[in-house]
């Protein structure tokens, strides 16, 4: 039913053009175009920008024209997201926010807090907790953390990387025999000292307990998407990458374009091996639908994450001798996931945090192309992030492998990122400006909900390497900085290229999509804690605000 839903939708809208040329006016416009870095002004028609350059030059060329005026704002091609998680989105709006608590006390607060918006009967969920930032030791919490204040109804909350979950004793005693059940493959269930399950499941782990959640209805799904799209394009983003969607999801979508209820250019990446993958395995990449959706590309999974100690390692973790993380895809099956989805013409994009996933994936890449060709080629690694290694890193232009890394992780990771892999490694740790001078390509994200939604954040980040506080003094490893035009190419330009799209956005220029959005402040020339005080005043997608206006 799903499949024939999907071909049922592949007629595209007509797109209707606008009365008359608009000229964007009074403006310092960067454009990501070498050719013509910066301008005054922009004519478009139809979603289509018409012309660039000098106020008077514009205008006179468009004298009748529609006229916006910029009032000497900033204004920068639409931002995209190279790496983020939409419909995860949706639903952490939808739950309790545990982002920023800084003890197990203020997670059972916000969590009480919230359970009085819910039904009786309705699990307790939430998203954003981190061990790490409560102090001490950063051990896990226990189901015991939570049953005092939840003793009879079920708990289920979700690291902030979204590798590791905490539920509490009511929801432990919903899985049957869950003291004698191995750890499954690619996942761990947290023990104590007498093998008994603590509460924290990591990585492959979790569905032993989150699949018991009962699934959103068609009206929460419906929701999430609404209430993600307004956040993102309250940040500026015109594109997301959203790592990870089924059939019922990209259904979804096509539904929301097909009526004009879809305000994002979203390249979405077949989440793994499965239903998903044989469709467009058997009916081909759906590219460009409605200018809103395109599907051709596959996100697989080859490690945890390094918070919760599941990023494969090729040595032992300097805080936890004897783990060396997780390989949550087993090497053999990943190499035939690889090598099918590039014989499917589909681009693969794998998460790999550790070093030794990441080399298992360069391998995998190296072999899969040399046997198929390649396919669409321009192959990803998403993060890329925890000590890689010199040699490796040296693999990824060769090989046209695009780095899909996201700089606000180094600045949320940096208090403790150097405990798990030590002061050695970690100089080869969120290492972009050695990844850029190899010649590799950087597509920038958030990784949202892991962080935050806001693409400036991440643009100040990749030049500062400091946290909202400006540390540390100087920037940590600020040899791994990059300037500000690299960190805006890695969220327009380069993030377009990651996903095909180079030709039709990523910078403004004539013939391109009249994508762009507005700033209150000149993020190119202000000091860079000035950066963090800018606001999105609006975003334009097609040449029409979908946020905010002038």
């Amino acid at each position: 039913m799903i499949r024939l839903l999907l071909l049922a939708l592949l007629t595209l809208p007509a797109v209707a053009a606008q009365a008359q040329p608009t000229v964007l006016h009074n403006a310092t416009i960067y454009t990501v175009d070498p050719a013509q870095p910066t301008a005054e002004a922009l004519a478009f028609d139809g979603g289509q920008i018409l012309a660039v350059g000098s106020e008077a030059d514009v205008l006179a060329a468009y004298p009748d024209a529609r006229r916006l005026d910029a009032e000497g704002r900033t204004v920068v091609p639409g931002l995209i997201d190279a790496h983020a998680h939409l419909m995860n989105l949706g639903a952490s709006l939808l739950q309790a926010d545990l982002v920023g608590t800084v003890s197990k006390a203020d997670v059972v607060e916000r969590l009480q807090r919230f359970a009085l918006t819910l039904p009786d009967s309705a699990w307790v969920t939430g998203r954003g907790w981190d061990q790490n930032d409560w102090g001490g030791d950063g051990a896990f919490p226990t189901a015991a953390d939570l049953d005092a204040a939840f003793p009879d109804r079920p708990v289920w909350i979700r690291r902030i990387d979204g590798h590791a979950a905490w539920a509490n004793s009511a929801a432990l005693a919903l899985v049957d025999s869950l003291d004698a059940m191995p750890d499954p493959e690619g996942g761990r269930i947290v023990r104590d000292a007498d093998g008994r399950p603590t509460g924290v499941f990591v990585d492959a782990a979790m569905p032993l307990v989150g699949g018991l959640i009962p699934p959103p209805t068609e009206v929460e799904r419906q929701l999430r998407m609404e209430r993600a799209l307004a956040e993102t394009a309250r940040y500026g983003l015109t594109g997301v990458h959203e790592a990870g969607v089924d059939l019922p999801t990209i259904s979804l979508y096509l539904a929301a374009a097909d009526v004009g209820q879809f305000p994002i250019r979203l390249y979405a990446m077949i989440g793994g091996a499965g239903e998903t993958l044989d469709h467009f395995c058997e009916t081909g990449p759906l590219v460009d639908y409605a200018g809103r959706l395109t599907v051709r590309s596959v996100k697989l999974y080859m490690d945890g994450a390094l918070g919760s100690r599941g990023a494969a390692l090729l040595e032992d973790y300097s805080d936890d001798p004897g783990n060396a993380g997780l390989l949550v895809t087993p090497p053999d099956a990943f190499g035939g996931i690889v090598e099918r989805a590039m014989r499917c013409d589909l681009q693969v994009n794998t998460h790999a945090i550790g070093d030794r996933a990441n080399r298992i994936v360069l391998d995998t890449y190296e072999r899969a192309i040399a046997a198929t060709g390649g396919g669409p080629g321009r192959h990803r690694i998403e993060h890329a992030q925890i000590v890689v290694t010199p040699d490796d890193i040296a693999r990824f232009a060769p090989l046209g492998i695009i780095a899909s890394m996201q700089p606000t992780h180094a600045t949320s990771d940096m208090p403790w990122a150097e405990a798990r892999v030590g002061p050695a490694r970690i100089e080869g740790g969120y290492a972009w400006r050695t990844f850029l001078d190899s010649g590799a390509r950087l597509a920038l994200g958030s990784d949202f909900p892991v962080e935050q939604v806001s693409p400036l954040l991440g643009f100040y980040a990749a030049i500062t390497r400091q946290d909202a506080e400006q540390r540390p003094d100087g920037g940590w490893f600020p040899d791994q900085r990059l300037t500000r035009a690299e960190a805006l190419r890695g969220f327009t330009l380069d993030a377009a290229y990651a996903a095909f799209m180079e030709d039709a956005v990523g910078s403004l220029e004539p013939g391109k999509r009249a994508d762009f959005v507005v700033l209150s402040r000149d993020i190119m020339t202000v000091p860079a804690p000035e950066i963090l005080e800018t606001d999105v005043v609006a975003t334009f997608l097609d040449g029409a605000p979908i946020y905010g206006g002038l």
